[in-house]
């Protein structure tokens, strides 16, 4: 290791960051998973919270007592009232950095709701430098609550087409879950998994229990269940190389999830 660390010192100081031998060196580097125990839960903004009580309170439930056992970051999505700000900006001409911030407005929002009903339960809502005591949370009350929406900003990539930001909720929690080296990233919708078509429109749509990016691309599927870039940075991940998709609504599904069971669907880099 020694050597290895000497050679990307020297290649660091010398070469390009994007050079092809540095890179390679660079690979060597062992990976160090920061929270290799805890799980990453996204609770759908459109699919779950904007159904209010209906919705939130089973869930809620469950997510109390699943922190006894678990260790959970549970990010939150930003749903519909982030699509009607959404398009309001873009008929105002306004960028996909500016959509950006609106989105986070909402997804903050949604974080600071969850957060109300669980603080009971002594779970806080993290974010900026509060991330650093995510740790502590952990070890005292086995969770924390985020907004889903990764802070790019004005620095939010765009998209090939249109002015919709195109790391949203998915993409925010999922990177958590990368970075922080999680054992599991859960998405809580509101259907059971993947489907060949839309099963809210389409009466012949049939359930998908397992599948991998490439199959979801090959098919057409790649934006149908989570925001197509999450498909790239899943085959990109060191750390989370499936994701799985739930039906939150259904009481139970989100314990035996946690619990490593196969609910919905599992969405695989290879």
């Amino acid at each position: 290791m020694a050597n290895s660390t000497a050679e990307l010192e020297a290649l660091l100081m010398q070469r390009s960051l994007t050079d092809p031998q540095l890179l390679a060196a660079a690979e060597q580097a062992a990976d160090f998973r920061i929270l290799p125990d805890a799980t990453v839960l996204k609770i759908g903004g459109q699919s779950v919270i904007d159904r209010g009580r209906s919705g939130l309170y089973p869930l809620v439930n469950e997510l109390a007592e699943a922190r006894k056992t678990h260790q959970m970051l549970i990010g939150t999505g930003a749903g519909t009232r982030a699509r009607h700000l959404y398009s309001i900006a873009a008929e105002l001409g306004l960028p996909a950095g500016m959509l950006a911030q609106l989105g986070s407005s909402v997804a903050d929002q949604n974080a600071a709701i969850l957060g109300q009903l669980l603080a009971n339960e002594g779970i806080p809502v993290v974010s900026g430098a509060g991330l650093a005591a995510v740790p502590l949370s952990l070890a005292e009350v086995n969770a924390v609550i985020f907004s889903g929406m990764p802070p790019y900003k004005l620095w939010m990539r765009p998209a090939a087409e249109g002015v919709i930001p195109p790391y949203r909720t998915d993409a925010g929690c999922f990177l958590m879950a990368e970075q922080f080296g999680c054992k599991r990233m859960i998405y809580v919708k509101d259907e059971n998994g993947l489907y060949t078509a839309n099963p809210k429109t389409s009466k012949n749509a049939a359930f998908i229990p397992q599948i991998s990016v490439d199959e979801m691309k090959a098919r057409g599927l790649h934006d149908s269940i989570l925001e197509f870039p999450v498909l790239d940075l899943l085959q990109s991940a060191r750390h989370i190389r499936e994701v799985q998709v739930i039906n939150g609504l259904v009481p139970g599904n989100l314990t035996r999830a946690l619990a490593g069971e196969h609910v919905g669907t599992l969405i695989t880099a290879s």
